[in-house]
């Protein structure tokens, strides 16, 4: 089968509503400004996140990783009156764009932000998830499921962010980061509490529905 993955991407981008003013502005802003704006979710994804959230009517939303703000305004979009997202980034020179663009989309009341160890603030946080979001440091992928899990509700979801990895999961041999995605993604495979979906979705998304 010979086409073009950026292709494909670009049409499906075309064919899909468009994102909003404030998150056109937020992208643009993230490649002018970061060193991996890569981190980004962008157009496509952003929107999947907002229908997946505006299908569950969320109460509660934890993202681990926040980078600059455009998944937890696409997640946010689907929060049932009076719901809360909360998301965590260990990055403190990321939270200037982050903050103004949660401002600028309305939703400071919305939205809790933590600049902090996620690893630690999880295992302090006194809430149940009705869906939760992992897209920080992919060798803590495994690490971060085991702590959330618990504060998941029956019934309630969880998505983990590049689980393709460029491809390398598919590959004959893997580098040692490969190696760690592929764990995780076989890990929650092999694991009985959960339904689970990948899909190749930019980098790879996948979502589990707790049993």
């Amino acid at each position: 089968m010979n086409f073009s993955l950026k292709k494909i991407n670009a049409y499906c981008e075309a064919h899909t509503t468009e994102q909003s003013e404030v998150l056109y502005e937020l992208e643009r802003e993230t490649y002018l400004k970061t060193l991996a704006p890569q981190m980004l979710s962008g157009h496509l994804q952003g929107q999947f996140l907002s229908f997946i959230s505006q299908m569950i009517q969320p109460k509660c939303i934890l993202e681990i990783g926040t980078f600059t703000g455009y998944s937890a305004i696409a997640l946010a979009k689907g929060l049932a009156p009076g719901g809360m997202l909360h998301t965590i980034e260990a990055n403190e020179e990321l939270a200037h764009i982050s903050n103004k663009y949660i401002k600028k989309a309305g939703l400071t009341d919305r939205i809790t932000t933590y600049c902090t160890d996620a690893k630690q603030l999880i295992k302090e946080l006194d809430l149940t998830f009705d869906l939760v979001f992992i897209d920080a440091g992919k060798n803590d992928y495994e690490l971060y499921y085991d702590l959330v899990f618990d504060k998941v509700k029956s019934g309630g979801y969880l998505l983990a962010d590049n689980v393709l990895w460029s491809g390398k999961v598919v590959q004959a041999t893997h580098d040692k980061d490969t190696q760690t995605i592929d764990r995780f993604n076989k890990k929650v495979q092999q694991d009985p509490r959960v339904e689970n979906i990948l899909l190749p979705i930019r980098d790879g998304l996948i979502l589990m529905r707790k049993r």
